[in-house]
C-alpha cells in the first residue's frame, strides 16, 4: 500500500473519475470536472493505482499555503473502491504535506476517524430523506407545521415547474441572497453559473421554480445526481415566496416527482436551528461528517486574520 501525493497536472483525470464512480462513498462534489470549476487549484493524495483518493483543495496567501473547503462542496474527504477503515482514512490525513500550514477541510459521512496528534476534529450536520417509498408513506412523516405550510402555500396557489433558464436561476439568487449571504462574491456567482451550465448539460442536475398566482418567480432551488442521491445544492426565496412558503412546495414536489426511486435527498443539513428544523419538517435524519482542522500558521498571520474578522462584523 503506497498513498503518493501528487499535483494537479500528475493526476490522471481518467483514473481518477473512474475510482469516483466505482467508489462505493462517491459523491458529485468529488469528480474532476466539479473541482475544477470549484478550485482554482487541486492536488491529491491516491493510493497505488486509484484504489482510493483525496482531494487536497489549497490556497495560497501572502507565501502561506493551506487547505480551504470549497464554495458548493459540502463534503470531500477519502473515496474509496474497496471497504474503507478508520486507519485508512488516518493515514491519509497524515500524508498531507506538512507544507499545508492551515486546513479546514470536510470529509464524508463515511469517513470515520480516532484522534489523531495535531489535527482537530468538529462535526457537522447534513439531513437526509430517503425516497425509495412511495410519496404517500413519505408524506405521512410530515411535521404538522411543514404540512400546516404546505396547505397554505397550495391555498396560495403557487406551481411549480422544472424548467428555468440559468440566468433567471443567477439574477433571483443575486437578488434574493444578496442581504443573507454577505460572502458570495461576483467570482462565486460564476462558479455557480458554470457548475449550473455543466450540472445541466449533462443531465446531472435540474432547476425548479415556483411562481404566484400573478406568474412571479417566488422561489427556486437546484438539485445535482450521481451516486444514487441528489443535493439539495442552492434554493433561495423572495420576500413574497418566503411569506406564501413557495420553498415548501417546491421541495414537496421534488419528493412526489421522485419518490420510489433507490435514492437519497440530501439536503446539506445546517446547523442553524431554523434551516435545520425546515429539512427534518420533511422527514429528513441528521447524519454527521467530520471536518479537520489544523492550525500552524505563524503568530502574526493569525492575529492579522482576527483584526481582519472583527473589521467585518
Amino acid at each position: 500500500m503506497k498513498i503518493n501525493y501528487l499535483k494537479y497536472v500528475e493526476i490522471n483525470p481518467v483514473k481518477w473519475d473512474k475510482c469516483i464512480n466505482t467508489s462505493f462513498n462517491g459523491v458529485i462534489y468529488a469528480y474532476s470536472w466539479y473541482l475544477n470549476i470549484v478550485c482554482d487549484e487541486w492536488d491529491a493524495l491516491v493510493l497505488d493505482d486509484y484504489k482510493a483518493v483525496m482531494p487536497l483543495t489549497h490556497k495560497k496567501k501572502f507565501g502561506l499555503n493551506y487547505l480551504l473547503q470549497p464554495f458548493f462542496t459540502q463534503q470531500l474527504g477519502v473515496f474509496s473502491t474497496e471497504k474503507l477503515s478508520s486507519s485508512l482514512v488516518e493515514e491519509f490525513l497524515k500524508r498531507i504535506p506538512r507544507k499545508y500550514l492551515y486546513i479546514e477541510i470536510n470529509l464524508n459521512i463515511f469517513n470515520k476517524l480516532k484522534p489523531i496528534q495535531g489535527l482537530k476534529y468538529d462535526y457537522y450536520p447534513t439531513h437526509q430523506l430517503d425516497l425509495i417509498n412511495s410519496y404517500e408513506l413519505i408524506h405521512k412523516s410530515y411535521s404538522t407545521n411543514t404540512q400546516r405550510n404546505l396547505k397554505e402555500a397550495r391555498a396560495k396557489k403557487i406551481s411549480i415547474i422544472n424548467s428555468l433558464t440559468i440566468n433567471e436561476f443567477i439574477d433571483f439568487v443575486r437578488q434574493n441572497l444578496k442581504s443573507k449571504i454577505k460572502l458570495f462574491s461576483e467570482r462565486e456567482y460564476d462558479t455557480l453559473r458554470m457548475l449550473c451550465s455543466m450540472l445541466l448539460r449533462n443531465k446531472a442536475g435540474e432547476l425548479f421554480a415556483a411562481y404566484t398566482d400573478q406568474n412571479e418567480l417566488c422561489a427556486v432551488s437546484l438539485f445535482a445526481y450521481a451516486h444514487n442521491k441528489s443535493i439539495y445544492l442552492m434554493g433561495a426565496s423572495s420576500a413574497e415566496g418566503f411569506e406564501n412558503k413557495a420553498m415548501f412546495l417546491l421541495i414537496d414536489y421534488f419528493i412526489q416527482k421522485n419518490a420510489e426511486h433507490n435514492s437519497t435527498l440530501d439536503f446539506e443539513g445546517s446547523r442553524i436551528e431554523g434551516i435545520a428544523r425546515f429539512y427534518k419538517g420533511f422527514g429528513a435524519r441528521e447524519v454527521n461528517y467530520p471536518v479537520v482542522k489544523r492550525n500552524k500558521f505563524p503568530f502574526f498571520f493569525n492575529l492579522a486574520r482576527k483584526i481582519r474578522a472583527k473589521l467585518k462584523q
